[in-house]
C-alpha cells in the first residue's frame, strides 16, 4: 500500500540549502479581523516558522503536496541536502506493518 508522507522542518533549517528560493506567493493566507470583516491577508515567513518535506522532495506550507508549493526545484543536491543535513527519510510502512502482523499472530499462538 502507498501511503503519502511528509515532515516538518524549520524554515530556518531550509533556508541553509545554497539553492532555496522561496515562492512566497504561494504562502497560506492568514484570516484577520479588519472593520469587523475577516479577511485573507499575506503573511511573512519567518525563521521559527515551518514547512513541510514530502517523499518526492518538494517543500509545501501545510500537509498537502499538490497546494502551497514554496520550493519545488528538486535536484540531486537539494535531495542530498535534505537526506545527508536534515536527515529526512521516509519511513518503511510496509517494514511496520509485516512487524505488527507478526506480533498479532505471535500473540494468538
Amino acid at each position: 500500500m502507498m501511503r503519502k508522507y511528509c515532515k516538518a522542518y524549520y524554515v530556518r533549517d531550509l533556508r541553509k540549502f545554497k539553492g532555496w528560493k522561496e515562492k512566497t506567493e504561494n504562502l497560506r493566507k492568514e484570516k484577520k479581523v479588519v472593520d469587523g470583516q475577516e479577511v485573507e491577508v499575506s503573511r511573512d515567513l519567518t525563521d521559527d516558522d515551518f514547512l513541510y518535506i514530502h517523499e518526492n522532495f518538494v517543500v509545501t506550507d501545510g500537509i498537502f503536496s499538490d497546494k502551497n508549493i514554496i520550493f519545488d526545484d528538486v535536484t540531486e543536491e537539494w535531495k542530498k541536502f535534505c537526506i545527508e543535513e536534515l536527515k529526512f527519510e521516509i519511513p518503511d510502512f510496509e517494514a511496520v506493518e509485516v512487524s505488527e502482523k507478526k506480533e498479532g499472530t505471535d500473540k494468538k499462538a
